[in-house]
């Protein structure tokens, strides 16, 4: 489809911090919004993977929703939403809330989890999603999460769908169906690296930007790579990306958001280190080691 929607850049997948009585941290949510953009974020995302959306309830979710829409809209920045779940049905529903939503300009919908769809149902999840949804859609494809991913070709049919603008891959490297997605895809169909150690690679073989995990922290420079990358300054980027690198293999050493929220923690940004059930806080070591990084690369 013919779209004017950029989703070129860097955008912050933004956790959801704690208070120390458990309850969402609206003001600290509101806070780091304006932090990355104020270190050039293209945008926020709000209620991803490392934002823990499966642990928050729907008052949680709507607070989050609301806090960071006031956040963007004062900035004039752009927001995606993460709106997918393992239905249809309920996805639908929790796309059309975004309606009225200011800033809102995406919503990203995972590929239904636990369920394993075929394929080709997938497509028809997307297709019916897309139809219905008010603002355009990202895919979500990561497969080590859902169970059920899509490759190349299918991936190139949901790229076809009206509506759909693009997608968030994360499967665990840049593979060939990522490559091929990459080479096929319709020139306005934008492809997010979602994999934060192959992010410069991505950008190389022809993808827009990035959802990345990691750009909670030395956010400047995850944004500087990208940018390097897009214009065409190889060799700036690469020496980004290996300052880079160790933060976020360090950041991914155990289950995300957690040493996000860890390191976040130590440097006075969020109340709590704090995740919820069944995850478990950063060990100190996790969280150390990132912290180093993140030195090495000022």
């Amino acid at each position: 489809m013919t779209h004017d929607l950029d989703l070129h850049g860097v955008w912050v997948p933004l956790i959801t911090p704690f208070a120390g009585d458990g309850s969402v941290d609206v003001k600290a949510i509101e806070r780091l919004c304006h932090e990355y953009l104020d270190a050039g974020a293209a945008g926020i995302v709000a209620l991803g993977t490392t934002g823990e959306s499966a642990a928050l309830d729907h008052d949680e979710k709507v607070a989050v929703i609301a806090t960071c829409s006031k956040a963007c809209a004062s900035r004039d920045a752009q927001l995606m939403v993460g709106t997918g779940t393992n239905s249809t049905r309920t996805t639908i529903a929790a796309t059309a809330a975004l309606a009225d939503v200011a800033a809102v300009n995406s919503a990203l919908v995972v590929v239904p989890y636990y369920v394993r769809p075929s394929e080709s149902g997938i497509v028809e999840h997307y297709r019916a999603v897309a139809n219905a949804s008010p603002v355009p859609v990202v895919a979500y494809n990561v497969p080590y999460r859902t169970g059920r991913g899509l490759g190349a070709s299918a991936m190139l049919e949901v790229a076809a769908i009206r509506n759909v603008v693009g997608v968030k891959q994360a499967v665990g490297g840049l593979d060939t169906d990522t490559l091929e997605i990459l080479r096929d895809k319709p020139a306005d169909f934008h492809v997010l690296g979602g994999e934060d150690a192959f992010l410069l690679a991505t950008m190389l073989f022809g993808g827009s930007g990035a959802i990345a995990a990691s750009a909670h922290v030395c956010t400047e420079r995850f944004v500087r790579m990208i940018d390097c990358a897009l214009t065409g300054k190889v060799d700036d980027a690469r020496s980004h990306h290996e300052k880079l690198l160790r933060i976020t293999t360090t950041g991914f050493a155990e289950p995300n958001p957690a040493v996000w929220k860890g390191v976040l923690h130590k440097q006075g940004r969020i109340a709590t280190p704090d995740v919820r059930a069944p995850m478990t806080n950063a060990t100190e070591a996790a969280i150390e080691r990132c912290l180093a990084a993140v030195a090495l690369a000022l």
